[in-house]
This record gives structure tokens, C-alpha cells and sequence, in this order.
């Protein structure tokens, strides 16, 4: 393993620089008038609870979970062809996942603001409910990063080596920075429902990985003629492999809670 490597110890998140805006979050709050348009028919929207139950359920299809030794021996048994699917597999579910909690985190916190408004609560809770939204500020943002497996895949056939080490820069990072956004929401979560009487329990902020020392590994990858590319791969699979196991029991949590309020 390459030296250099740091854990990141991070406090409580608190507010965004400046302090947070006045009044409710703007996405929990009601709309105050009627559109001046009827809308179209349509089926009504999804119930909160039902949208974070439907995330839940579908980590199964993003959070893919590795074994690196399997990996490593169908890698080998087929001249390295069944290494560009888990390339592939690599960049998709990090996107994927992080789709995924984006949409659990959102329908979570529209429930909470609901609850919040029915026990009166919305007032006292609103600091809580505006530091979880500049952390999902953020998460969201990350939807929107040139993460497309395809392509990313495509990329690695006609110069591989060289993509694998720029999609595994990014790929650390983004679990990094996904992390810490993520235990901050977690955080400010289990304040809001232990104001309602259940208990979920606070993230571990010490999970929170540091960043590679990217250069180290590519100068050590480029003098071992890339065999420590193997090294690489096994973390790329087993750092994410741990983050979503964490994710699931926090999870597991948030949805005994509400389908305890409901």
C-alpha cells in the first residue's frame, strides 16, 4: 500500500457559510396558491414513504458488490476481457448508488418536513432540515458528472491502462466527497426523527475515508509496469463494497422509523 493516505476526521456539519436562509427549506414547503391552470390528469404522486421504500428496494439492482478474487479469476481465465465488464461495473454502480440516495435522502425528507409540519415541529426543525439540504446540494451536483459507464468503457478499450488510473482518481474522490455529504444528511436525520420518538442512529463520522495519495499509486503502478494496478482494483472494489453495507443499515434504520410513524 502506498503511504501517504489520510482519514478524514470531520465535526457535526454544520450550516452553510453565512448562515442559514430565513424561513422553511423551499422544496418541503407548501405551495401557497393554486396554479392558475388546471393540470392535466394524471396518476397522483407517489406518497413520500412509498418513493423511499422503492430506493430501498432497488439497492439491490445499484449497489453491486464485489468479490475480487472472482473477479480476478474470471479476469484471467478469459485473457482479461471479463475485466472491461467490471471496468464497467466499477463506474456504473458509483453513479448508480448515488442516483439511488439521492432519491431516498429527498422522499425522506419531504416525509420528515410532513411530520415535522403535523407535530408542529416545522419551526424548530428548520435549521436542521436547510444544513441537510446544502449537503444534498451537493449530492445532486454529482448526478449531473461525466460518469457514463458506456462511454468511460468505450474510452478504456482504446487506451486502457491510462483511463482505468483517471476513472479511479475520480471514482475515489467522488466516494469521498459523496461520504462526507452523506454522513452530513445521515446526521441531521437522526435529529429530526429523534424529535419524533425513534431513534436512528448517527453516522459514524470517522467512516469517512481520505483521499488516495493518487500520486504515489501512479508512480508506483507506472515502476511495477502496472502490477500495482491489481492493488488499485482491489480497493476500487472493496472501498465502495464497505461504504454501501454502511448506507444499508443506516437505511434499514431510517425505514423501520417511518413505517413506525406511519
Amino acid at each position: 500500500m502506498v503511504d501517504g493516505e489520510q482519514q478524514n476526521q470531520i465535526p457535526p456539519p454544520g450550516p452553510p457559510a453565512g448562515g442559514p436562509p430565513a424561513g422553511p427549506p423551499p422544496q418541503y414547503a407548501a405551495v401557497p396558491t393554486a396554479p392558475a391552470v388546471a393540470p392535466m390528469p394524471g396518476p397522483p404522486p407517489m406518497p413520500a414513504i412509498d418513493r423511499v421504500q422503492a430506493a430501498w428496494r432497488h439497492r439491490v439492482e445499484t449497489d453491486y458488490i464485489f468479490d475480487y478474487w472472482t473477479a480476478l479469476g474470471w479476469t484471467v481465465l478469459t485473457l482479461g476481457i471479463y475485466g472491461y465488464y467490471v471496468f464497467y461495473q466499477l463506474v456504473r454502480r458509483m453513479r448508480d448508488h448515488n442516483a439511488r440516495r439521492v432519491e431516498l435522502f429527498t422522499a425522506t425528507l419531504a416525509f420528515a418536513w410532513e411530520e415535522a409540519g403535523r407535530r408542529g415541529l416545522q419551526e424548530e426543525l428548520t435549521p436542521s432540515f436547510q444544513r441537510a439540504e446544502a449537503h444534498m446540494v451537493t449530492l445532486r451536483r454529482m448526478m449531473g458528472d461525466f460518469r457514463d459507464p458506456g462511454i468511460w468503457l468505450v474510452l478504456a478499450i482504446v487506451a486502457r491502462g491510462i483511463i482505468e488510473i483517471v476513472a479511479f482518481v475520480l471514482l475515489d474522490q467522488d466516494l469521498v466527497k459523496h461520504d462526507y455529504c452523506e454522513v452530513g444528511v445521515e446526521y441531521e436525520l437522526s435529529l429530526i426523527f429523534g424529535s419524533f420518538g425513534q431513534m436512528v442512529p448517527a453516522p459514524d463520522q470517522a467512516r469517512v475515508k481520505g483521499e488516495n495519495n493518487y500520486a504515489g499509486r501512479i508512480v508506483a503502478t507506472v515502476f511495477s509496469c502496472g502490477i500495482y494496478l491489481f492493488w488499485w482494483y482491489y480497493d476500487q472494489m472493496n472501498d465502495p463494497n464497505r461504504h454501501f453495507q454502511t448506507n444499508w443499515y443506516q437505511e434499514d434504520a431510517l425505514v423501520a422509523a417511518m413505517q413506525a410513524l406511519r
